[in-house]
């Protein structure tokens, strides 16, 4: 599937873009690429979590077989 970039206009307070600017310079790319990275990282995050819940929740509805092996009935252990 061929994806289209589009622009996006944030704003953030002077503090965060000097940090942002130190930490994408550190990786050697640019504000916009460090920005759309994270987004990408925390969608992709999202996706998992919620397919992780919707796995867990279907285990959930199936009985879990926790071994062992039936019960001896009270009067078969007990001579009376």
């Amino acid at each position: 599937m061929l994806s289209m970039n589009r622009n996006l206009t944030i704003q953030l307070d002077e503090n965060t873009i000097k940090s942002a600017r130190i930490v994408a310079a550190r990786r050697s790319i640019s504000i916009s690429k460090l920005v759309s990275e994270e987004i990408k990282k925390a969608s992709e995050a999202e996706d998992y979590w919620v397919t992780a819940k919707r796995t867990a929740l279907n285990q959930l509805q199936q009985p879990f077989h926790l071994g062992g092996h039936k019960l001896a009935r009270r009067d078969s252990l007990y001579e009376r």
